[in-house]
């Protein structure tokens, strides 16, 4: 921590903790409103989630807060068991976090096959869109995605409404005044977020104008808006639906923190992620985030690379993102109170928006085939039409499909040698998510700069899930000016760990 003070980075950190913030205030406001809570709910977990877990994380650059990831099924969470069941819930599934990661299985996380992650945020993104359309028009999302999509023309007819129609003109400010500052803003302000400047033109057209539209609603006090658990929690804790809700949180939160972790630690040359300690972490947020009623959180892939883009070199820039939360909220809440509700779903929809990323999906099925984009495919649609943890649960069931032809062997074999300035790793057997926390753990201990010579001719069968992994190792070794070398691949092995 006192390397975070020194004079070459604490500038660059205190720098990029602020925009960092400005990236976090309307996205943690706008995600609450999503989850259908009170927008201040949502506040008090980026600031947790930046004076808690930014001290303890595991992955030092990653910046965590409420989560887009998170909103869909913490709505369905309030509207069938109601805000009070939220602190319980978020306790139990902080301990499970905790209890994961002293456990050691923090690594597991990472052999869930990208395409049911990839299918599961997708799909998280189509509900986002669907649900926060409505509130384009200061109208409330309804009870399911399906529903709501059902319904979307229908809010386009009604136009013919003043109101909703006056609402909706402030969420196209807001829609067009990002995307055309993200297109066009000079490169002396590429770090000014262009969420922040589509609430602040909405904002200003709004108050400017005096448009009756709905605006947040946030309390005079921070401490008001913490709700402490009422009295029976231990009866709530032992209910069934609160814990299997409770894993459903934790095990969603806990691969969406890890997998966004990953993706940090490809933007950078620092210190790495020990996944462990990011998944404690994770849980001590999360439980502290129960205790006050607020969001769960996750660590968020959009405040991240924000974070690494604006030059952090420490956690001291997350940490000081949830102080400068902290104070805006304490010492501006009437600011607040100007923002349209329309401005934040406009956000939302953008944000819902690009994690639909059909980029993905065509690359799987460019380097594995259709099965990945199957998989895809069907843990997006079950994540719409049904819930969150049964599309992924159907993803996963049909990601083991790839390992049907060698269920009769499934063991990985690595084997290791030093030759001169070299240093070999050779796999033999089947490569598989099985076995990637062991092999991603053998990949990550060779010594930083050394040529590696990975030696594949005894390898029988990689899975998609490993194939990206061992592509993402080498290209940050390579990107850190290490040469990798690959022995033995053979045509379509080649082109999967090439």
């Amino acid at each position: 921590m006192l390397k975070a003070f020194s004079g070459g980075t604490f500038s660059r950190d205190f720098t990029a903790s602020i925009v960092v913030f400005l990236v976090a205030m309307p996205l943690c406001m706008g995600i609450a409103i999503a989850s259908g809570v009170p927008p201040e709910k949502g506040l008090i977990t980026g600031i947790i989630g930046g004076l808690v877990v930014g001290l303890l994380a595991g992955s030092p650059l990653q910046v965590s807060g409420p989560a887009a990831g998170l909103a869909v099924i913490v709505f369905e969470i309030v509207r069938e068991q109601g805000l009070s069941a939220l602190g319980p819930i978020l306790i139990l599934a902080g301990a499970i976090q905790i209890v994961a990661g002293l456990l050691k299985v923090g690594g597991w996380f990472r052999a869930i096959s990208p395409a049911v992650v990839h299918g599961m945020l997708a799909g998280i993104g189509v509900l986002i869109v669907v649900g926060q359309f409505h509130v384009l028009f200061d109208d409330k999302p309804l009870s399911s995605g399906l529903h709501n999509l059902i319904a979307m023309p229908g809010q386009i007819l009604g136009l013919t409404n003043q109101d909703a129609a006056t609402a909706f003109a402030v969420g196209l400010v807001t829609i067009g005044a990002m995307l055309g500052w993200e297109k066009f803003r000079p490169a002396s302000m590429k770090l000014v977020p262009g969420a922040l400047v589509g609430v602040v033109a909405a904002t200003l057209v709004a108050f400017a104008l005096g448009l009756p539209v709905a605006r947040v609603v946030v309390p005079e006090s921070i401490l008001s808006a913490i709700s402490l658990p009422e009295q029976g929690l231990l009866a709530q804790l032992m209910s069934p639906t609160i814990i299997t809700t409770a894993i459903a949180i934790a095990f969603i939160a806990s691969a969406e923190t890890l997998l966004s972790a990953a993706a940090v630690d490809r933007m950078h040359d620092g210190v790495r992620t020990n996944y462990n300690r990011e998944l404690s972490a994770q849980g001590v947020g999360n439980l502290l985030c129960g205790v006050a009623g607020a969001l769960p959180m996750t660590g968020v892939i959009v405040r991240s690379s924000a974070n690494v883009q604006a030059g952090a070199k420490t956690r001291l820039s997350a940490i000081l993102h949830g102080a400068w939360i902290l104070g805006f909220v304490a010492l501006l809440p009437w600011l607040l109170r100007e923002v349209p509700m329309a401005a934040l779903a406009g956000i939302l929809v953008v944000t819902g928006f690009r994690l639909v990323s059909l980029s993905h999906v065509k690359h799987l099925f460019h380097l594995y085939g259709p099965l990945p984009a199957i998989v895809w495919a069907a843990t997006l649609i079950c994540v719409v039409a049904t819930d969150l943890l049964t599309g992924v649960l159907v993803g996963i069931g049909l990601s083991l499909i790839e390992l049907i032809p060698h269920a009769s062997r499934l063991r990985l074999g690595v084997e290791e040698a030093s030759r001169g300035d070299a240093h070999e790793v050779a796999l033999h057997g089947t490569a598989s998510f099985l076995s990637l926390p062991k092999l991603s753990a053998k990949l990550e201990s060779v010594p930083a700069g050394q040529l590696v010579i990975l030696n594949v001719e005894r390898l029988t069968h990689i899975d998609h899930t490993c194939a990206e992994m061992v592509r993402e190792w080498a290209d940050r070794r390579t990107g850190a000016g290490a040469k990798v070398e690959l022995f033995g691949a053979t045509g379509r092995m080649r082109q999967l760990v090439a």
